[in-house]
């Protein structure tokens, strides 16, 4: 298992099987037009096969499906089986918008797919219209409801507060979480790929969350847990248990194991990266698999990518990339490298 120069082993892998999205959700997607990635440049599922081979040689246990929404790239769950096939392959979990989940939860499930978490950024439908331009909101708790009930073995919510948005839900998302059973973790607003409209006075960092918590709730333990996990825990005195990704103001780029492939096959060691590795390229081209392994294990070797760490340390922080930075390269959108 290699390990890069801040001693972070290599992991974990996430892989964006599409670069599109049914949705249009202001912190990834915000505008009203975008470049997609040509359909031949996007990695068949035998490519991502080898290619997950490969990557467990090199000491991957987990892999997460990603997009732009995964559910959108058709017959998800035959590339789920594929990959379930790798013994050496411990998790295959699924980041989806939930829209599509209904009708996949079983295959999926029955495929070998074991976590799935759910994007859930309100409980008010008009809210998801005006903020992601979807009226199928009933869709996603829909999704969230076949989830639970085809037996995965963890159902986690992910929701991105953002101050004017959805702060003043914060209590009531958790409340659903609990109801329902799913572990619910609030996200800050991150400025990554197409964050166009970020600003730091947009998030509500990890303090206020558990402060919020806590004056509804009691005391908050943190759990303390020694893992590589983005998600710092905390559980309430009922046990109820969520967390908190606080990548914008407490950064945890010291502990990331996380490689990330992008649906036309760049290998980005950063989410924060603007270079990577042509991996589309070495598969079509007739790469053996012991040099394409010998080139993810060099670069990830030499990796000392600190994105977030150095986006945190600037004085003026403002938006990642521009309009026409991100038209001029697609491979910098969050829906095509998975979040």
């Amino acid at each position: 298992m290699p390990s890069d120069t801040l001693g972070r082993p290599l992991r974990n892998l996430r892989i964006s099987v599409t670069d599109r999205c049914n949705m249009r959700c202001r912190y990834c997607m915000p505008e009203a037009e975008y470049v997609w990635l040509p359909r031949e440049s996007i990695l068949t599922f035998e490519e991502l096969d080898r290619l997950t081979g490969i990557f467990a040689s090199l000491g991957i246990r987990k892999i997460r499906l990603t997009g732009g929404e995964p559910l959108l790239r058709h017959d998800l769950a035959s590339l789920v089986r594929r990959l379930a096939r790798h013994q050496d392959i411990q998790d295959i979990a699924l980041t989806t918008n939930g829209i599509l989940l209904a009708r996949a939860a079983e295959a999926l499930h029955a495929a070998g797919l074991r976590r799935v978490t759910v994007s859930l950024d309100t409980l008010r439908p008009e809210r998801m219209v005006a903020f992601a331009r979807s009226a199928r909101h009933g869709d996603v708790l829909e999704g969230i409801a076949a989830a639970k009930a085809a037996g995965f073995a963890s159902v986690k919510l992910n929701t991105v507060l953002i101050r004017g948005y959805n702060d003043d839900e914060l209590l009531d998302l958790l409340e659903f979480a609990r109801a329902t059973g799913a572990e619910i973790r609030f996200i800050e607003y991150m400025d990554v790929g197409g964050a166009t409209q970020w600003d730091m006075g947009k998030v509500v960092p990890q303090r206020e969350i558990l402060d919020a918590v806590a004056a509804r709730h009691g005391q908050v333990t943190p759990l303390r847990e020694h893992d590589w996990a983005p998600a710092e825990r905390f559980s309430l005195e009922d046990g109820t248990v969520f967390g908190v990704i606080a990548s914008t103001t407490a950064p945890f780029c010291r502990t990331c194991d996380r490689a990330r492939l992008t649906a036309d096959g760049t290998l980005l060691l950063c989410l924060y990266g603007e270079n990577g590795l042509d991996m589309r390229e070495l598969l079509r081209l007739g790469a053996s698999d012991e040099e394409i392994a010998g080139r993810i294990g060099g670069v990830w070797s030499a990796r000392a990518d600190r994105g977030a760490e150095a986006r945190a340390a600037l004085a003026d922080r403002g938006v990642l990339h521009q309009i026409a930075s991100l038209r001029a390269d697609p491979r910098r959108e969050m829906h095509t490298r998975g979040g």
